[in-house]
Order: structure tokens, then C-alpha cells, then sequence
């Protein structure tokens, strides 16, 4: 496939997930059009003891996240390419984009974003059959998704995490990120994109990054921004304004 940009996603990743939106508002008013590739934060980090550096939830999150890619796999394997793009925005928009789900793991140890009562509705959503759910447990998959980490982990460097964007493919510049906590306008939105842009197609350019950071406005994560741009906070399905 031919694509303007190269999309490399984990679907349990909210940065990459705002980052997505953005790119999806970019996109529609440059007509660019987007293949949807994988990214696996378990397969980046199968070298690392979780215990020892990340929150304890991660490594389940993660592994659910490998499982959700298995199922992309499946759909691009059954459906074709497009189907990805559906599925990555019903998945994003029923983990982040919904009422907080309830956190915790099954008695198999399996986070619930990676259990197939979880996605039969998201699959629905995207008009997708619910059988591709079978894939969750198909290890077979596997090797498709470590392929892709690799080809998009080449294009940046190993040490950075999802997403990472590739223009003008194969030849064009690629970048991780960049990491957005808001969403733009659509105006805005073009507007950032040109300048994400020419600062990545300056052949010197390395980095620029900034550690303190907010929490994705994202309603998934409690977290939400009405339509002027304002911070608001969930608490049992009900908006407190921030001032």
C-alpha cells in the first residue's frame, strides 16, 4: 500500500492515541491518506524487568496491548489495511474516549482491554466480525508485529516508545510522536502539523523534549476538554471545570 504516512500505534498507549486524533483532523484537510502499523510497548520492553522499572499495572497493560495488535493483525490479514484504521479508532475511542473503564486483570492474570468480553463490542463498533476476537491468543501474529516494531524502531532509534510517524514513506523523514497532552483545533491542527514538520525535515535536528508534562485530556483517563479547550474532570460520570 501506498501511503502518505506510516502510523505506527500501541493501542493501550494514550499519547499515542491523542497524537492519533490529531493526525486523523491533519489528514482530512490534506487529504493524506494513513496506513495504520504496529508498534508492541511488550515487545519494546521484552528485554526489561517490569517489576523493577514500571508501575505495577504495566506489564499487563502492555500485554494487552500485544494481544489487541494480534486481533489488528488478524483484521488486516482478513479485512484488508483500511480495517485497521476502524479498529484503532473504536479501540481508542472505548479506552480513552468513553467513562473510565475499571482497572484490574482477570483471574487469568489478563488485563481487561486484552479479554475478548471486552472487544466483541469494539469490533461491533467498527463493523467488524466478532470472531477476529479468536486472535487474542494467537501467538502466530507475533512475528508480524515484532517486524513492524523493528521496521519502526529503525526509522527513529530504539530509545523512544509509540507512536512514531512516517512521511512520505519510504524515503521521507520519520519521528517519534510528537507527544501532545490536547487536542487541536482543527485550524491548529494543521497549523502544528507544519511546524512538527519543518522541524523534522531539518536534516540537523535531533531533539526537543520537555519532561514536565500533563496528563492526557482524555475522558478514559478521567481526565476530559469541552469543545473550548477547558480541562475538566470526571468523577462518576459528572464534569468538575478546572480553574
Amino acid at each position: 500500500m501506498t501511503a502518505d504516512l506510516h502510523f505506527y500505534f500501541d493501542p493501550v498507549c494514550p499519547f499515542a492515541w491523542m497524537t492519533s486524533k490529531w493526525v486523523r483532523l491533519v489528514a482530512a484537510q490534506r487529504e493524506y491518506t494513513v496506513d495504520w502499523r504496529f508498534i508492541s510497548l511488550r515487545q519494546v520492553n521484552a528485554h526489561v524487568d517490569y517489576d523493577a522499572h514500571f508501575p505495577p499495572e504495566y506489564e499487563a497493560g502492555h500485554t494487552a496491548g500485544l494481544r489487541l495488535l494480534r486481533v489488528a493483525a488478524a483484521t488486516r490479514a482478513s479485512v484488508g489495511r483500511e480495517a485497521v484504521g476502524r479498529l484503532y479508532a473504536a479501540l481508542g475511542a472505548r479506552i480513552f474516549d468513553a467513562d473510565p473503564l475499571p482497572e484490574g486483570v482477570d483471574e487469568h492474570g489478563i488485563d481487561h482491554r486484552g479479554t475478548a468480553s471486552f472487544l466483541a463490542p469494539v469490533l461491533t463498533d467498527a463493523g467488524l466480525p466478532t470472531s477476529l476476537a479468536q486472535a487474542l491468543d494467537d501467538e502466530s501474529c507475533d512475528a508480524e508485529i515484532r517486524a513492524e516494531t523493528d521496521e519502526a524502531l529503525s526509522l527513529t532509534g530504539k530509545d523512544v516508545g509509540t507512536p512514531i510517524i512516517h512521511v512520505d514513506p519510504p524515503d521521507g523523514v520519520a519521528f517519534f510522536g510528537p507527544v501532545i497532552s490536547r487536542l487541536p483545533s482543527e485550524s491548529d491542527a494543521v497549523a502544528l502539523w507544519d511546524h512538527v514538520l519543518g522541524l523534522a525535515r531539518f536534516p540537523g535536528f535531533a531533539e526537543l523534549k520537555r519532561s514536565l508534562r500533563e496528563l492526557p485530556q482524555l475522558r478514559g483517563l478521567g481526565v476530559d476538554q469541552d469543545e473550548n479547550g477547558r480541562v475538566e474532570d470526571w468523577h462518576g460520570g459528572s464534569r468538575r471545570t478546572k480553574k
